[in-house]
């Protein structure tokens, strides 16, 4: 039977799926729309099976709170095209505002959240089917706190929450913290939060470097003293690119190789263990300041941490909790 083009825009009103889509899927239906929808639901449906091996490294993440509930949802695609359509961003926000309403504390929450009468899962399925691009739920992450924030950066691919020990947060102060962990990337709230894996790692890398540093420096001080310039003699691809320009001897350059040797097998095996732990803490401090949020600079007034601008604001404020999603490389 003839389709006629109000049929046409009915369904595609219905599923916002193409104009030749709704077309097919009409003629298909000898014009029962209710069939034309659900051949259209099984066309997302085959559409996502076929795409299943595809990788979505595209999306969306958008972030949302409400009084004592802030939460991130990140849809991937697979294009930046289709992440940029209004309709992908759309259904981003909605299942966004549906987790924030029903305080979803998965992922697994989240998909099996009804919208409009069908499952998170159906919806993305749907989707889809109109794009043609293979789609997943990327991130969910959630906090509840007395007080929350959030904050979307622009373009959609990144987008942060934070929570406060105190009710009726300052928006902008809210909005200062939001923005400071999307900006500053911390891994943890304070020193006392970070995972004891990653101070054991931090430490260890700050033992090695201050060791090869130490090292180092007594080469450089033993090749300067035997006339010899360390920099001339730093890598055995510089040692024999500089014998071939002639700015060094094959015989300085095998008396620079002992010299190396000797005095880096003599330091290594002589380093103070003291100053080497002093060291150590250093640079580990130093971490702690740049990686925690409460011991940061804020980005806004440098002559601030986080924590005196928080307590500034209000005495007593501190967060205690935040959650950053991002879809590009940092």
């Amino acid at each position: 039977m003839a389709v006629t083009m109000a049929e046409i825009s009915k369904l595609r009103a219905l599923t916002s799926a193409g104009l030749m889509d709704c077309k097919k899927a009409l003629a298909e239906a000898n014009g029962d729309m209710d069939a034309a929808v659900e051949i259209l639901r099984k066309k997302g449906q085959a559409v996502a099976a076929k795409r299943e091996d595809r990788e979505a490294s595209e999306g969306c993440v958008l972030s949302k709170n409400e009084g004592d509930f802030a939460a991130i949802v990140a849809l991937k695609c697979e294009t930046d095209f289709v992440a940029k359509n209004a309709g992908f961003v759309a259904l981003t926000q909605k299942i966004l505002d549906a987790a924030v309403a029903a305080k979803a504390k998965s992922m697994d929450d989240v998909k099996a959240l009804v919208i409009d009468g069908q499952t998170v899962e159906a919806l993305i399925v749907e989707e889809v089917g109109k794009t043609g691009e293979k789609m997943e739920l990327g991130a969910y992450e959630c906090i509840e706190a007395p007080s929350t924030t959030s904050y979307n950066h622009l373009g959609n691919k990144l987008a942060t929450i934070a929570g406060f020990n105190q009710e009726n947060v300052d928006y902008q102060v809210g909005r200062d913290v939001a923005m400071q962990v999307a900006s500053m990337n911390p891994v943890a709230v304070d020193r006392n939060s970070v995972p004891q894996s990653v101070i054991d790692s931090e430490y260890n890398v700050a033992v090695d470097k201050t060791k090869e540093e130490q090292v180092k420096k007594a080469v450089e001080a033993a090749l300067k003293k035997a006339g010899i310039n360390p920099n001339l003699v730093d890598s055995e691809a510089h040692i024999e690119s500089n014998i071939n320009k002639g700015w060094l001897t094959e015989e300085e350059a095998d008396k620079a190789r002992k010299i190396a040797k000797e005095t880096a097998e003599a330091k290594a095996a002589n380093l103070p263990a003291q100053m080497i732990e002093n060291i150590a803490q250093g640079r580990l401090n130093k971490f702690f300041k740049e990686s925690c949020l409460m011991e940061q600079e804020f980005v806004k007034e440098p002559d601030l941490t986080i924590e005196k601008y928080l307590e500034k604001a209000s005495n007593g404020l501190t967060v205690v909790a935040f959650k950053r999603v991002n879809l590009n490389q940092d």
